[in-house]
């Protein structure tokens, strides 16, 4: 008898639909997240977050930069292939710490729907490499601190992006 209804305790998946073309969802997603993480919250360094970089190649780190011009890394980049599909490292502990050791991934597929749409597809996985806080943690990253709501703001800037972009074509 097949399994109905399985989640996976290890890992997250979480969708959604971008009022815009592929290449402009994976603009906005890799080269402008500070227009849509919340940095002000969403960060782990003791400086004000001013940006978040994600540097354009394998190896490449994830990182926040302050105000000051501190960085502190949030992990590393395993795929790189635009404008269809991102791996990251999450190397974000429990304790909102850097630890590159801890290597959950993060991701994200951007599927072309037709003109001007995308769907984005994020799941982070791993996340038994939490040991005894995976629930905490998988409970924040699926409801609390939520994917979900990250993608939501993402989805307003890219579809925004992409707004502009025509109206500078005409």
């Amino acid at each position: 008898m097949a399994e109905q209804n399985f989640i996976d305790p290890n890992k997250i998946t979480k969708t959604v639909n971008v009022q815009a073309a592929q290449d402009v969802a994976w603009r906005v997603f890799t080269e402008k997240m500070a227009a849509w993480w919340p940095l002000a919250n969403y960060k782990i360094g003791s400086a004000k977050a001013v940006d978040a970089v994600i540097e354009p190649r394998i190896g490449g780190r994830w990182f926040e930069r302050g105000e000051d011009g501190s960085t502190c890394q949030w992990g590393s980049v395993i795929a790189w292939e635009p404008p269809s599909r991102l791996v990251l490292t999450w190397d974000v502990s429990a304790d909102w710490k850097y630890d590159p050791s801890l290597n959950t991934q993060i991701e994200i597929r951007f599927i072309a729907e037709g003109k001007g749409q995308t769907r984005v597809e994020l799941e982070h996985r791993h996340l038994e490499r939490y040991g005894v806080r995976r629930e905490e943690m998988r409970r924040i990253y699926d409801t609390e601190g939520d994917w979900g709501r990250l993608l939501q703001a993402f989805a307003a800037v890219a579809a925004s992006q992409e707004g502009s972009q025509e109206n500078d074509a005409h």
